[in-house]
Parts: structure tokens; C-alpha cells; sequence
């Protein structure tokens, strides 16, 4: 009999990178087994890296109800049904409501391209060089209420170069989420992290943050 290992549940709406990381690291040292993955795109290609991987996928669509509400609770049911550990948003490109987030409180992560709390939402890497940063990066959080304002579970840095744009910058930084985003998940679920307030403690130490620079 093989070992049931934690459930996770993956969102999506894009190419599925960070998705496929996820993915490789189960098939190898993560133990952790992805039960489904679900988009809000039809056409999002992380849909076929599932497929590939024989992972379970769901499309819920936001143009398909009135409200985002209504969104919500279908998402909500679609992932309950898997009676998931963690839910992964790995690329989700939803603003979440208040209620949906309380009902994953403390189970529900996300990666973002920034090293938080600067630069939350969109368009970070042309933010991060027209702000002068010298150091830029990646985090993964829990899901607050907050866009990208939650508790910090782990980061990673990468320089900021001369030549960069925010294309070849946005690569780098992407690289990273591909390893942090795993990590993340394996804390988790080897019960490794507890939230104390916005801090995140691993073996009851508080997770280093980065810290960041700037040019001046």
C-alpha cells in the first residue's frame, strides 16, 4: 500500500512554472501529493502540465457568475471536495473575497514576485528598477484579507543589474519562486511553521526576512 501523503490544491491562471516546480519536487523529495489543479482560464497552459501529470483539473471561471461572491463559493466547493491540507495559489491571478480568505486562514499560501511587504501587487520588476533597487526578489505568504500583505514564510533575493529590464529581471526572480514556492510547502506540511501575529516562526524562531537595497 503506498503512503498517503498531505493533500494540496493548486490554483492557476497562467503558463503553470511555478505549477510544474511543484510538480517535479512531489515526484522526487516533496511528499506531498497534488490532488488537483484548478484555473480560472480555460486556456491556461498549467492546465496541460496537470494533465501530463495525471493531476485532476477543474476550469471555474469568473465570466460565468454575476458575482465574485458567487465565483467564490463555487471555487471554494470545487476545492473542498479534495479535503486539501494547503491550497497553493501558484500564479492565481484573482483578488480573493474577505470570506473565502477566512475559511483557508492559516492554509493557504501564495508566491509573489517582490521581496514583501514592498512592491504588493502588480507589475513589480519595472517598479523594483524604477524605484533604484539594488535587490529584488521573491516571497511566498499566507492569504490575508491584504493583497499580498500576509505573514512572510520565506524569501530569496537576486541582485539587480545595470543591463536588467523588468523582462530579464522578471526571469531571475522567477527561478527563485521555483525553488522557494517548494520549500514553502514542504515546511508546511511538515508542520515546521506557526504564525505569530504577521510573523512567521520555523521551530519557533521568526523566518529572516531579506533585507532590502537601494541605490542612495
Amino acid at each position: 500500500m503506498s503512503k498517503a501523503y498531505p493533500v494540496i490544491v493548486v490554483l492557476v491562471s497562467g503558463r503553470g512554472s511555478n505549477l510544474q516546480a511543484i510538480i517535479d519536487r512531489t515526484q522526487h523529495d516533496l511528499p506531498a501529493r497534488i490532488a488537483s489543479v484548478i484555473s480560472d482560464e480555460p486556456e491556461a497552459l498549467a492546465l496541460e502540465r496537470a494533465r501530463r501529470a495525471a493531476i485532476p483539473t477543474h476550469v471555474v471561471t469568473r465570466r460565468a457568475f454575476p458575482t465574485r461572491t458567487a465565483f467564490d463559493r463555487v471555487l471554494q466547493a470545487t476545492i473542498d471536495a479534495y479535503h486539501p491540507e494547503l491550497v497553493v495559489l501558484a500564479g492565481f491571478m484573482r483578488i480573493l473575497t474577505g470570506d473565502f480568505v477566512a475559511h483557508y486562514q492559516g492554509k493557504m499560501i501564495n508566491v509573489h514576485p517582490s521581496l514583501l511587504p514592498a512592491f504588493p501587487g502588480l507589475d513589480t520588476h519595472a517598479r523594483a528598477l524604477a524605484a533604484g533597487h539594488r535587490q529584488h526578489g521573491a516571497s511566498v505568504h499566507f492569504v490575508t484579507e491584504e493583497v499580498d500583505g500576509g505573514p512572510v514564510i520565506i524569501q530569496a533575493a537576486v541582485p539587480v543589474l545595470p543591463e536588467d529590464t523588468p523582462e530579464i529581471l522578471a526571469e531571475r526572480v522567477l527561478a527563485q519562486e521555483h525553488r522557494i514556492l517548494p520549500e514553502a510547502i514542504r515546511w508546511f506540511i511538515e508542520r515546521d511553521l506557526t504564525i505569530d501575529g504577521n510573523i512567521v516562526r520555523r521551530h519557533g524562531e521568526p523566518v529572516p526576512l531579506q533585507r532590502r537595497m537601494q541605490n542612495g
